[in-house]
């Protein structure tokens, strides 16, 4: 077994670290710059709705360069398996999307490569904020670029707040008071839910509030899910549930979707695409205006975490990264890449003014407040310093499996402390590196 690693770049503000891991082939270098202009077939392979639509418009903009697309599951239905095998087997696809969570464990398996030799860096990495490019650039190099950017926010059922005497939280604290009030006013009612099913949730709220679950010591690895942020956002969100503020129940099921719909639930923590799936669940019921956005509440000092997002990648299958890069810059920094696709929800984006051209295709009116005002605020306050572990599938499998057990005494920080250790055996069975 060969030692590898990578080293995450200080320069960027990102956590000087080693990214370290025991098989396979080690991080991909950056392949031959090719000469002349760009040109040549490429495959695209998206779970992305309207991807295939984006493909034929940049086919349709030029004739160098034809884009052959494939739609694949999403990671969580088997993409990223698929993704992995292909890339391996060497008949992957010049172009991939995949989550910043995940990304590390491609780069750190030598299956994704630098764009930096490809790209003009000025007009594309260098425009984005530090926070969003921290989640791409791996000692200084750049192995995607960006495509949205989702901040964490709070959706309120603004009539119900004001029914029970609540005003819209600003603060943790202020959340568990308007809780309290929603269930004196509704003993039946919930002010949001927590979601078994989505550990990168919990994630985000622990970045919320500073921690670092994954971060680096030279050339180790150290696990912070039982660092003091994380146990302060645990406890805090046993507690909601012990109190009954929060419910305990799988995001996207059948019954969250029911408690939307008839009032059982004031909120939803999010993010800024949620608001697709707020208004398809609660539209039929008579709903419209009644839906807010809000900052998540926080700590006493704005800070905010990104929930989701994804980026492009060139691939070490491909035999021609100038084109797969060049077509990686339309679709993350083109405005008529962005239109082709059409109205896929409440999009943020990472590239400066793209925001705007997603706004043309979606109707925001069904909310009550100006949403991309709140998601504007919300982005404006994520805290830098974040990064995913190379091993994020072992943890999120094991976070989902101990959740699992919140509705039959099972509790949070038992399900942290379980996961950190399963997290801990993952890294030391890919020969990586860990500092206690």
């Amino acid at each position: 077994m060969k030692r590898r690693h990578l080293l995450l770049s200080a320069a960027s503000l990102l956590t000087s670290a080693a990214l370290l891991t025991g098989c396979g082939t080690g991080p991909a270098t950056t392949p031959p710059a090719q000469s002349g202009e760009a040109s040549g077939t490429i495959t695209f392979w998206s779970s992305l709705a309207g991807m295939d639509k984006v493909a034929e418009k940049f086919n349709a903009s030029q004739d160098k360069i034809k884009v052959k697309f494939e739609t694949i599951p999403n990671g969580g239905n088997g993409g990223y398996a698929k993704l992995s095998t292909a890339i391996t087997a060497g008949n992957g696809p010049d172009v991939s999307t995949v989550e910043y969570a995940q990304l590390p464990q491609f780069v750190s398996n030598g299956q994704v490569v630098p764009l930096d030799d490809y790209i003009d860096r000025a007009n594309t990495v260098d425009k984005l904020s530090e926070q969003i490019r921290g989640l791409v650039q791996f000692d200084g190099k750049s192995y995607g670029l960006p495509y949205d950017a989702a901040p964490m926010v709070m959706w309120y059922r603004k009539d119900l707040l004001d029914k029970a005497g609540a005003a819209v939280p600003k603060t943790w604290e202020e959340f568990e008071a308007a809780g309290k009030k929603l269930k004196a006013a509704s003993p039946k009612s919930y002010l949001a839910s927590f979601y078994p099913n989505e550990p990168t949730l919990m994630a985000a709220l622990s970045w919320q509030a500073g921690a670092k679950w994954f971060s680096t010591e030279g050339d180790s690895w150290k696990l912070g899910l039982k660092d003091e942020a994380t146990k302060k956002v645990s406890a805090f969100w046993q507690r909601m549930i012990d109190e009954k503020i929060v419910k305990v129940e799988q995001a996207f099921s059948d019954e969250w979707s029911a408690d939307l719909a008839n009032g059982t639930l004031g909120g939803v923590l999010g993010a800024n695409w949620s608001a697709t799936g707020i208004q398809k669940r609660t539209e039929a019921a008579g709903q419209k205006g009644k839906w807010i956005a809000a900052e998540a509440p926080n700590w006493g000092t704005p800070a905010g975490a990104f929930y989701g997002g994804s980026s492009f990648n060139i691939t070490k299958s491909s035999k021609n990264p100038a084109a797969a890069a060049k077509f990686i810059a339309y679709l993350a920094t083109s405005p008529e890449a962005i239109a082709a696709r059409g109205n896929t929800g409440s999009a943020f984006l990472a590239y400066p003014g793209l925001t705007k051209e997603a706004q043309k295709a979606f109707d925001a009116g069904y909310f009550g407040n100006d949403i991309y005002g709140v998601f504007d605020k919300a982005y404006a306050t994520i805290l830098p310093g974040w990064q995913w572990g190379p091993n994020w599938d072992v943890t999120n499998t094991a976070l989902k499996d101990s959740f699992g057990a919140l509705t039959t005494g099972g509790k949070i920080d038992a399900a942290l402390d379980s996961s950190s250790d399963a997290t801990l055996s993952g890294f030391k069975q890919s020969g990586l590196s860990v500092k206690d």
